[in-house]
Order: structure tokens, then sequence, then C-alpha cells
């Protein structure tokens, strides 16, 4: 229970004493890594010091509820324990798009625009004359007629196409994104828990795209001392490990996804805390320095970012940390791919990645 603090909520009101619970519940799974006999732990100890049950409901109770509606199962590979199931895996997700984007929820549109007007899918109240070629499909029918008859009156009708007036419709870029996720030791040193905010906000980030922008592609790939690819349904699982921060490697496969994409829209996105401190040699070995800016490590990093700004794929960092050592390599790093740095408290993360997300999906990044 060390580092973390657990307050009431105001909204609570109106809830059962399962749904209660469950909020919270799915909060220290995210905290715990997706370890549900850890969360129930940490659970019985909240229970007793802020006397969340009473005889009527007890932890058991929503204990045996959680079974019983799918949240939970028994896990053969863990000795019997549990483990969470799809269910929770995907309210966990979607409470981490609520948290984190929230604001979405006051949008009426779900589309993905530009400020070009083409043809898209997406038909907006804007009308103008038919031209030659038009689709059928986007015949403004009601002022079409209205035309005709003001031209001819009702007992001449004839709809020709000089009367026609065509929906417009805007274009839909879509976009394809690789959100890397630093795991390196440093993501929880300090007495502050970085890992935790980032894994929410690419849950809400895969939640986000997958329903309201199902067209668009986000990859995930976590790095420490090497770079591999997580599912969407592996990311409540995430756990810091005793890594150095191999950015090249991070950037090397995420460059290699992004250019399998036939998107033109690519962009990538880099939650981080710390500078590059690691590289693999041919060899499989290790090339680690954690002190300083090792020119070695530095510069090949450097390289990636300018090879990222030729094809034409522009990266955005998230640097989660303050220290003012870190902000000349990430200038550096920011001018040769000509992309874009947001040093940013772990509070303030959710808003930046949602806002520069929504920015470069109204523009053809190319």
């Amino acid at each position: 229970m060390k580092g973390y603090r657990f307050i009431a909520r105001e909204d609570e009101e109106g809830k059962s004493p399962f749904e209660k619970l469950l909020d919270l519940f799915m909060e220290l799974l995210t905290h715990t890594s997706g370890d549900v006999d850890e969360a129930i732990d940490w659970l019985r100890e909240l229970d007793k010091e802020y006397q969340l049950t009473d005889d009527s409901y007890t932890i058991d109770d929503f204990l045996d509820e959680l079974r019983r509606k799918g949240y939970v199962q028994q896990d053969p590979k863990n000795g019997g324990g549990m483990a969470m199931t799809s269910k929770s895996e995907q309210v966990i997700r979607k409470r981490s798009l609520d948290q984190v984007f929230g604001k979405m929820k006051k949008s009426k549109s779900g589309g993905h625009k530009t400020t070009k007007l083409g043809r898209g899918d997406e038909i907006i109240p804007e009308t103008r004359p038919y031209q030659f070629g038009d689709r059928v499909d986007r015949i403004a029918l009601t002022d079409s007629i209205r035309n005709a008859q003001i031209r001819g009156g009702i007992d001449d009708f004839n709809l020709t196409h000089d009367d026609l007036i065509m929906h417009e419709t805007e274009h839909k870029a879509l976009t394809s994104t690789v959100l890397m996720i630093d795991l390196s030791h440093s993501m929880i040193l300090y007495g502050e828990d970085r890992i935790t905010p980032a894994k929410k906000v690419a849950m809400a980030l895969a939640e986000l795209i997958t329903t309201r922008y199902p067209k668009d592609t986000l990859d995930i790939i976590a790095f420490g001392n090497d770079a591999w690819k997580v599912s969407i349904k592996d990311l409540p699982y995430l756990q810091v490990g005793p890594f150095h921060t191999n950015t090249v490697a991070g950037l090397e496969l995420a460059l290699d996804i992004l250019k399998r994409k036939k998107n033109p829209n690519r962009q990538i996105f880099m939650i981080t805390d710390g500078k590059p401190s690691c590289l693999k040699n041919p060899d499989g070995s290790y090339y680690k320095n954690s002190f300083g800016l090792d020119p070695k490590i530095v510069n090949k990093t450097l390289n990636l970012a300018a090879a990222a700004r030729k094809s034409h794929i522009p990266i955005t960092t998230f640097m989660i940390a303050q220290d003012p050592y870190l902000q000349d390599f990430v200038q550096q790093f920011t001018a040769a791919n000509q992309g874009k740095a947001f040093y940013t408290s772990l509070k303030g993360l959710g808003d930046f990645v949602f806002e520069d997300y929504e920015k470069n999906r109204r523009r053809n990044v190319r």
C-alpha cells in the first residue's frame, strides 16, 4: 500500500455495494498489473482501514459476485489463484478511456476529419450544385425537388440536372500510430509510480481508436533493454523491469511497423521518463551507460529520428520528467525529427496525448 493514496469519490450515490467496490477493485488491478490476488489483499486492507463494507455486504460477498458475473476466474497456472477475464480487461480499458479522455463524451462526432472537402464518407450540412461525375447517393433530394418545383411549378414538375443539389462530404484521414511505452526501472523510482498513468493512457488510446476510429490502427511497443510488441489485451499486465532504456530498439521496431502501413498518415508517440542508456550489440550483448548522455547511444538515437523524418513519420515525445539535463537531448531529438515534445506531469499526460492525436488526425502529416 505504500506510495498510493485512495480517496473517497463524490459520485458514489445511487450505486450498489458491488458497483462501488468494483470501481475501486478495477483501479487496484491497474496498479497491481492485473494481479488479482494482490488486488484482493489491498482491498481487504482498505476495508479494514476505511470500513468499506458492513455485515450486510462483505468483501467475501463481493468476491463471490465477481466470480458469478465473470470478472475473475480460477487460474490453474497460478496454483489455484485468481485471474482476470477478458470482461475485466475490457472494463479496465473503458474505465481508462473515461478517466483519461472523458472530454470525448462532449463530442457528437466520431469521425477523424481534415479541413479539406472532398469525396469522403462523412456527410456535412453544406451543399453545392451538381457536377458531372457526382455520386447519386449524395443527392440532397429535398433541396433538389424544391428547386424543380420553384422552376416549373407543381403542374409541370420536371427534375433536371440543373435542379440537383449535392451534399458536401468531408475527407477523413486515416492514421496509423505506434505508441512506445518505457518500461525501464526508473518508471517506478524516486517514490513515483509513472508506469500506471502511462498504462492508463495506452489503454485509453487503444479503446478510443478501436471504438471511435476503427479504421485507424494502433500498435503498442514496450521498451527496456529490448523492444517488443504488446497486444491491447496485455496492456493491464505491463510491469516495469530491471531494464535500462533502449530507445533505439523501440524506434527501430516502430519504424519497421509503420513502413509496412499503407496509410500516408503515420506517427509515433513515445512516453518515457529518461534518456537513452542502452544499445544491443550485434553479438547479442548490451552496451549500457546510465551516467550522462553517452555519445554512442545518443548519436544512434538521433540518426533514427532523422530517418523517421525522411520517411515522413513525425515523433511526439511525452517526457514525464522535468530533469533539466534531459531537455537538451529531447530538443536535439525533436529537431532531428522535426517532431514535437511535451514536458508533462503525470496528471496532464492524458490531455496532451488526446489533444495531439486529435490534432494530427485533422491533417495529412505527409
